[in-house]
């Protein structure tokens, strides 16, 4: 599977402008891609107070309609994460369309992260979510996620071979992301394609280092702290054999790990 992250600058609460420059950036990172991902709330940046009522998508449209253009139109799976507003809660909202523009899997992020105030704009989701990508099981996650393994560990033992991840991940902890990354795709012998921004908002700046990791915990490739496209391409052959030669799913014991 050949893969394409879209390391992006966001404009802070501009959506329209956003979505341009996103629609932009996805037709390079199509050509010769089955997956491209974007960045987490790329239409918008963490302006959380505005996103009620005004800037969040509403029941993910109209971001939802270009998506599936997009994705039809470069016949690609493609990821990233909005802000969703459906009733009276906003959620932070990923989504996966097909290569034919349906729409494959929607998840609201379960884990609010209070460094950046998410618990006090928005609404934490309620159920894991994993897709057929290409064949292949992925499981999806968003940012603050990654420091959660028992999520990442149930998505596995759902048959997740792959984690699509799309991060807003500042420089403050930018230490932590490459190492959580390596650790997530260690523990679960999967590939981790995780998309951060780069550019700054008001309270954070964003250093990029989008990276892809193997079933070893091997960065297969990363980015600097520009704006760009990184590429990688993903064999899955390599997560079948070491899956054979290291058999930890089989070896796992969770009648001891319930044991007080």
């Amino acid at each position: 599977m050949k893969v394409a992250l879209v390391q992006m600058d966001i404009a802070l609460g501009e959506p329209d402008e956003n979505r341009a420059h996103a629609a932009d950036l996805v037709r390079i990172a199509a050509e010769g891609s089955d997956l491209v991902v974007l960045p987490e709330m790329w239409t918008t940046g963490y302006c959380l107070p505005r996103l009620k009522g005004g800037l969040a998508d509403r029941e993910l449209e109209p971001t939802g309609a270009l998506l599936s253009s997009l994705a039809k139109e470069g016949k690609v799976f493609l990821a990233g994460s909005v802000a969703n507003e459906i009733a009276d809660h906003v959620f932070n909202t990923m989504t996966v369309h097909s290569p034919e523009g349906e729409l494959l899997s929607v998840y609201d992020k379960v884990h609010l992260v209070p460094m950046m105030d998410e618990e006090k704009w928005l609404a934490p989701g309620e159920r894991l979510a994993t897709c057929e990508i290409g064949g292949v099981r992925a499981g999806l996650a968003i940012c603050y996620d990654l420091r959660f393994p028992e999520l990442f560990r149930s998505l596995a033992l759902a048959g997740a071979e792959m984690f699509v991840m799309p991060a807003e991940w500042p420089a403050a902890r930018i230490a932590h992301w490459t190492k959580l990354v390596q650790a997530r795709a260690i523990e679960n012998q999967a590939f981790v394609v995780a998309c951060n921004r780069v550019g700054a908002d008001d309270k954070n700046t964003f250093p990029g280092q989008s990276l892809v990791a193997d079933p070893m915990g091997e960065i297969v490739a990363q980015a600097d702290g520009r704006e760009q496209v990184l590429r990688a391409g993903l064999d899955f052959g390599v997560l079948e054999e070491f899956r054979a030669k290291v058999p930890v799913f089989k070896d796992r014991r969770p009648e001891v790990y319930r044991n007080k």
